[in-house]
């Protein structure tokens, strides 16, 4: 029986081929982490100035989402002429995609603190940044950990769009591979950017479970 000529999974392809594999990869790996860190950054003091403002909250959770209903390809088309063809554009885009998820979230959380906590703070003397930082925050993580793997996963996945302005990171081995047809090279990059996200999902469910402690006392009650 003859070997198949073009096979979906080749070990010499990935000998050839493992200086363009691993640098997909670190770009894969730190567009994903700066766009986090960044929409992170954004979204925080936005869900806070958001929270108990029920005006503020809509035109903030309005504009975010009117970014993430615009097409990804679109999206990078707009930001090309202004940004320039590679990763800045890029980034912009995963920024404003992961807004939507982040801020949602951190309100969400925000929001669900029990009043009862919050009564007690305040008969303590809490004021409002106290508050915020040691009541409020620390009894949101739960929603903002969810909003922050949803979102991680997310823009794992649409990193590969970047490939359009020349910056998709593992995106690009794609690209190639379907324009070659060449099956090994497609699994190769589609495998590696699903085994990004799964690692990318279980570091910050450890994290979460590293800074709610008390949620794991609760279950095993």
């Amino acid at each position: 029986m003859e070997p198949v000529a073009n096979p979906w999974f080749s070990w010499s392809y990935v000998e050839r081929n493992w200086g363009d594999i691993t640098t997909a990869v670190s770009q894969h790996t730190t567009l994903t982490i700066q766009a986090m860190v960044i929409a992170f950054a954004i979204a925080l003091p936005l869900a806070v100035l958001a929270h108990g403002r029920p005006r503020v909250a809509t035109a903030v959770l309005g504009a975010t989402g009117a970014l993430y209903t615009i097409p990804s390809l679109a999206l990078f088309a707009i930001l090309a002429p202004f940004t320039g063809i590679g990763r800045t554009t890029v980034l912009i885009g995963l920024v404003a995609y992961a807004l939507l998820i982040l801020v949602r979230n951190i309100v969400v959380g925000l929001e669900g603190v029990d009043p009862d906590v919050r009564d007690a703070a305040r008969g303590l003397g809490y004021g409002r940044a106290r508050m915020l930082l040691t009541v409020e925050l620390p009894n949101a993580l739960p929603a903002v950990i969810a909003g922050l793997r949803v979102a991680t996963v997310s823009t794992v996945a649409l990193v590969t769009i970047g490939v359009v302005v020349g910056f998709g990171g593992l995106g690009q081995l794609m690209f190639r591979g379907f324009n070659s047809s060449y099956r090994a090279e497609i699994l190769t990059a589609t495998v590696l950017t699903v085994a990004i996200a799964v690692v990318a999902d279980l570091l910050i469910l450890a994290l979460g479970r590293l800074m709610t402690p008390w949620t794991r006392t609760g279950r095993a009650a």
